[in-house]
């Protein structure tokens, strides 16, 4: 399956290395079509993998990873455009807002989400919010900790959920927990309330929620 990773930090460069480990063609998007580091990636991947636009990974791929900062999520759909229509769009991005230092603020909640916001600017594409609860290395390698644990889904179309949790599956995962809609993003954003204020405690992200239910 072919795949555009939209983010050239360290999340997206975990998503799309892992994605060419299992044979996914793998295009990551950047702003600009001569971006540094999406090019050496894309060197680094070999014949998988390969750089562009946000437009151009985009316009090529079955499906979208949205793996960049919260506060740059809008605009980045904002310039993949067209491309998105009809795409299974996976976003991991979380309102995070450092602007008081840390641990953030949260810029979205309540009554709303960033994950209903980047469904409300791509409409014509089917938003999936998923991975936005666990740090980049226990995306690509759940086995880094001792038991499983479990991540979740949220979207509105439940053949794009059940694409993106084929693919999580596929990374090592369990199957995902279904929230329902992409309303539920606004809990699953609102644990990084929490998550934020343990990686405060613990010092690392090696960690990942279990529910244990009776």
């Amino acid at each position: 399956m072919n795949v555009a990773v939209l983010g050239t930090g360290m999340v997206g460069q975990a998503i799309a290395s892992k994605l060419v480990s299992l044979g996914h063609p793998t295009t990551m998007g950047s702003r600009t079509p001569d971006h540094e580091g999406a090019h050496a990636w894309a060197d680094a991947a070999g014949p998988l993998g390969s750089a562009g636009t946000f437009a151009e990974a985009a316009s090529g791929a079955q499906l979208v990873f949205l793996a960049v900062a919260g506060q740059h999520a809008l605009a980045v759909v904002e310039a993949a455009g067209a491309a998105l229509e009809g795409k299974v769009l996976i976003d991991l991005t979380n309102p995070l807002d450092f602007s008081k230092g840390f641990p953030p603020r949260l810029s979205v909640l309540n009554d709303d989400s960033l994950g209903e916001q980047i469904q409300r600017a791509a409409p014509a594409a089917k938003v999936v919010k998923a991975f936005n609860t666990l740090a980049n290395t226990l995306m690509v390698d759940p086995g880094a900790l001792p038991e499983p644990t479990d991540t979740f889904v949220a979207g509105n179309d439940g053949e794009a959920k059940a694409k993106a949790v084929a693919l999580i599956e596929s990374f090592g995962h369990a199957t995902p927990i279904d929230m329902g809609g992409i309303e539920a993003s606004r809990g699953l954003e609102a644990w990084l309330l929490l998550w934020t204020r343990l990686y405060g405690v613990f010092g690392n992200a090696d960690f990942n929620i279990k529910l244990v239910r009776a």
